[in-house]
Formats: C-alpha cells, structure tokens, sequence
C-alpha cells in the first residue's frame, strides 16, 4: 500500500450529503434547470477533462475544496438560464456567474454541515480539457449531475481538520 493510500480517511456521509441537497435546491430555485444526481463515486485518478471550472475552498473545522466542472456548451447554457443573458466564455460576467453557482452551492452546503468553516471566494478556470489538482491526502467524491442542457460534476474533496491535543 503506498504512502498515500495509507493516509487517506474515508470520506464521511455527513460532509457529502448537504452538498447534494444545495445542488438540487440551487439548480431548481436559482437556475431553473432539473438536475439528476447520480451515484457518487470516489476519484482515484486525475478522470475527466472539463473546459470550466469554479472551485471554493473550505478552512476551520473542514479544510479542503470544492470543485463545480463542466464542458463548454453546458456552462454556457447554465449561465444563460441562470442570468438570464448569453455570455461569452471568456467574458467577465460568464466567470461572475459560474462562480456565483458554485459559491450558492458550497454556501447553502456549509451551513447544513454543522461545523464552523470559512469558504474562500470562487476561482474559475477556463480552457479546453484542464484537470484540478487536489490534496493527496483529502479523499475526493465526484458526483455526476445530469440536466436537460447537458451534465456536470461536483467533486467533494474536503475533510474533517484534526483538533490540536
């Protein structure tokens, strides 16, 4: 076993299952899109290649980051249907709103997981077939997400911080 499958926890339920609630609620409130989740799974290699990306990190008593990923045409047609403009991809308001999914998705989240967290504003990334790095030793859950426009993830990869003795 190496060394870093030797220090990854397992992830716990309890820090996933607010983030799929917030993504059904952001989705049907604020963007007006259906949205199917599918089984979530855990990451173990760098996968899918997305062309935008909106992460948040999370400090306190969870430390990590969550990553919002989608292909082109369907961040163009979430952003559509969530600001009620088409945008271009590199336009500043496109990257405002994704990044504003991606922060009503990890803020509604936050509050429902019970702990005292911090979350960063959101960074966006834009650009053909990127990865995200991720913590080595911070476990990473992707959950598939379906809509009518086209699919997207959410990758989870935060954990809980080890108190001081």
């Amino acid at each position: 076993m190496s060394s870093a499958a030797a220090t990854r926890q397992p992830i716990d339920p309890k820090l996933i299952i607010p983030f799929v609630n917030s993504v059904r609620q952001v989705f049907s409130t604020m963007v007006g899109v259906p949205v199917t989740i599918d089984r979530p799974s855990i990451k173990s290699s760098p996968g899918s290649m997305y062309d935008v990306s909106s992460i948040i990190g999370f400090s306190g008593e969870v430390v990590g980051a969550v990553v919002v990923s989608y292909q082109r045409e369907t961040a163009l047609k979430l952003v559509e249907s969530f600001a009620g403009s088409r945008f271009d991809l590199l336009s500043p308001d496109f990257a405002d709103a994704i990044g504003e999914l991606a922060n009503m998705i990890a803020g509604s989240a936050k509050k429902d997981l019970g702990v005292n967290a911090s979350i960063t504003i959101p960074n966006v990334v834009v650009g053909p077939s990127h990865s995200i790095a991720r913590l080595k030793d911070v476990p990473c859950l992707v959950v598939p997400c379906k809509t009518p426009v086209g699919d997207f993830a959410v990758e989870i990869s935060i954990k809980p911080m080890q108190k001081q003795a």
